[in-house]
């Protein structure tokens, strides 16, 4: 979960994202004026279906979230159950143990909302999506052999290209 700011309504504004950390693609998002365990919810099943996922012939994803309260909600655990969805969560105050989103977050923050006032909601929602869609299909990771997470999610369907693994010293 990342939290915005509206200059021109003083108010913030939240972007929750799941990203998958296999191809490092934004798979879901959900950017509003509250994200309450419903709008979780509703994202997490937009992003199964965009990787067709519910079809129940294939294994479906671990989702690992931090302790707030959407995620600790009986309606967020009661839909893991019937999408057999496994949920981890990590420990307070770990925020490494979910370090692609968090680095997700940091991106977003410098690339975007860190450089932008914004007057209005509906500029603010414009500029993330707008954003989300380049990071998706522009925006290139070394661990995704240089690619952006849509071109190497093609590569890896097509040819099992894998990402790179890291260099331990």
């Amino acid at each position: 979960m990342k939290y915005g700011y509206i200059h021109g309504e003083d108010k913030f504004f939240f972007i929750l994202s799941y990203i998958d950390v296999f191809d490092r693609q934004i798979v879901g998002y959900h950017i509003g004026l509250r994200c309450e365990a419903k709008d979780v919810v509703m994202t997490l099943q937009s992003a199964l279906w965009k990787r067709k996922l519910f079809t129940g012939e294939q294994a479906m994803p671990v989702v690992r979230s931090d302790n707030g309260p959407q995620f600790v909600s009986h309606v967020f655990e009661k839909a893991c159950e019937d999408l057999r969805i496994e949920h981890e969560r990590i420990p307070p105050k770990t925020p490494n143990m979910n370090a692609h989103i968090e680095s997700f977050h940091r991106v977003l923050e410098d690339d975007r909302l860190s450089t932008c006032e914004f007057a209005t909601y509906a500029e603010a929602y414009e500029t993330v999506d707008t954003y989300m869609k380049w990071y998706n299909s522009a925006r290139i990771h070394s661990s995704i052999h240089y690619l952006s997470p849509i071109e190497f999610h093609q590569r890896h369907l097509t040819s099992g290209l894998m990402p790179v693994k890291p260099v331990r010293v």
